[in-house]
């Protein structure tokens, strides 16, 4: 199994994905900051990930605080700072959340590092597990021979292990039920074409890279039996927030019914919110569209809008699967129980 974070001596271990798929350069971040850095600039991604990176980070914090400040003055400006870096993906302010009650009850005491840690470690092969008893569930819901399509990357790099809707083939194909998986390449970043298709290549998962708008035709031309999504947020109704191109597939499925599943661990619902219009939606810079990865496509003096999700309604899903079960509708209803048992 790929595992592309861990943690080693004193530092985080990570796979800079912002350099996959042309070089494999595993970054050793000692610092808070460094941490930080990394979740903005998109070298570790995937709402689990971003979650399970922060944890760390935090851990990092009080270790090394810095000079004139007291381990837990500098575990508070990190909580602080990693909170800004992402805002739509809530994994990140849950784990962030859940180490603050793990500091807070033991602020003073002198094996506040370990302790820390140990949680941070516990975040992590919980959200191992989830994946793999998310692998199941879902793959229960796929038959044999089934062509599956995807967008962005939610495979281990997205996630502690194993991924989410990555995770559902990978236990499907273990199975002998997946026959071809199309892959969206996932602009502006191509997730997708770098991501997506370097894990499936590794498993030796039969798939077809595709244009992000050839799924048009794809449909058309019933080649599609079931679109797999992540999701970086849910609402209490259904509705979520995932990479830009998610709603599109929802639609077309709908149109041309085709199931559509978002898979998802627990800790990617926030029941707090009633409906999706009030997930925050990060805008990242014009850079990535005007010029991704140092390539210039658009003229000089362009400028363009580049939002990171959409929200897709739960009207269009026709189940999300996580690890405490596979959800179907009245949402607003079974979303709250299948969590809350």
């Amino acid at each position: 199994m790929i595992r592309p974070i861990f943690w080693e001596e004193d530092y985080l271990v990570l796979l800079d994905q912002a350099r996959l798929p042309w070089e494999e350069r595993w970054l050793r971040l000692r610092s808070w900051e460094e941490v930080a850095e990394a979740i903005r600039s998109l070298r570790v991604r995937g709402a689990p990930a971003i979650g399970i990176a922060a944890a760390y980070a935090l851990v990092l914090a009080v270790k090394l605080p810095k000079s004139g400040r007291t381990p837990q003055e500098e575990f508070r400006l990190a909580l602080a700072e990693l909170r800004k870096t992402r805002p739509t993906a809530v994994n990140l302010f849950w784990a962030l959340e859940r180490m603050n009650q793990v500091f807070e009850e033991n602020a003073g005491h002198p094996n506040l590092p370990e302790i820390l840690l140990r949680e941070a470690f516990r975040i992590h092969e919980e959200d191992i597990a989830a994946n793999m008893r998310i692998g199941e569930l879902g793959a229960k819901l796929l038959s044999p021979g089934s062509r599956v399509l995807t967008l962005c990357n939610t495979g281990a790099l997205a996630t502690g292990g194993h991924g989410t809707a990555l995770g559902v083939i990978r236990t499907a194909f273990s199975q002998g039920k997946i026959e071809m998986v199309y892959a969206c390449e996932t602009r502006p970043v191509l997730q997708g074409a770098r991501l997506t298709a370097w894990e499936l290549k590794k498993d030796g998962i039969p798939f077809r890279l595709i244009a992000d708008f050839a799924v048009g035709l794809l449909f058309s031309r019933k080649m599609v039996d079931a679109v797999l999504v992540g999701a970086d947020r849910v609402a209490k109704n259904g509705d979520f927030a995932n990479k830009l191109g998610t709603y599109i597939l929802a639609v077309l499925a709908k149109r041309h019914e085709v199931p559509f599943y978002v898979v998802a661990p627990s800790t990617s619902f926030d029941l707090s919110l009633a409906q999706g219009d009030l997930i925050p939606i990060e805008e990242r810079p014009e850079e990535e569209v005007l010029v991704p990865y140092g390539c210039r496509f658009a003229p000089e003096g362009v400028r363009a809008w580049n939002p990171a999700f959409d929200l897709t309604p739960g009207e269009l899903v026709t189940a999300f699967v996580t690890e405490k079960g596979v959800i179907r509708p009245p949402y607003e209803r079974t979303i709250p129980e299948t969590l809350s048992g």
